[in-house]
């Protein structure tokens, strides 16, 4: 089988990895398979946690709702009011 030289392009495809793991620890920011597998960590992490935080938000909401209807001595909760939002 005849040698292929890859020449500039594995070279610009693996600088392209290391700009993105540029800010990894150690071995996880120089070796390139190492940086690949990051990289697919931290990818599914961040896909992971963009729904995590949708959660996060919507329950610091429910609590700030609850907090203000409690302190305006309203006999009610964030269940009943939602319940009577979508009631009315």
């Amino acid at each position: 089988m005849t040698r292929v030289k890859r020449g500039y392009i594995i070279r610009r495809r693996r600088t392209k990895i290391r700009l993105f793991a540029s800010t990894f620890r150690g071995a996880n920011s120089r070796l390139t398979r190492t940086i690949t597998q990051q990289k697919l960590k931290a990818q599914f992490y961040a896909h992971q946690d963009r729904g995590r935080k949708k959660r996060d938000f919507r329950s610091l909401w429910i609590t700030r709702i609850n907090a203000i209807i409690r302190e305006n001595e309203l006999v009610y909760n964030y269940s009943k009011l939602i319940n009577d939002l979508y009631k009315g």
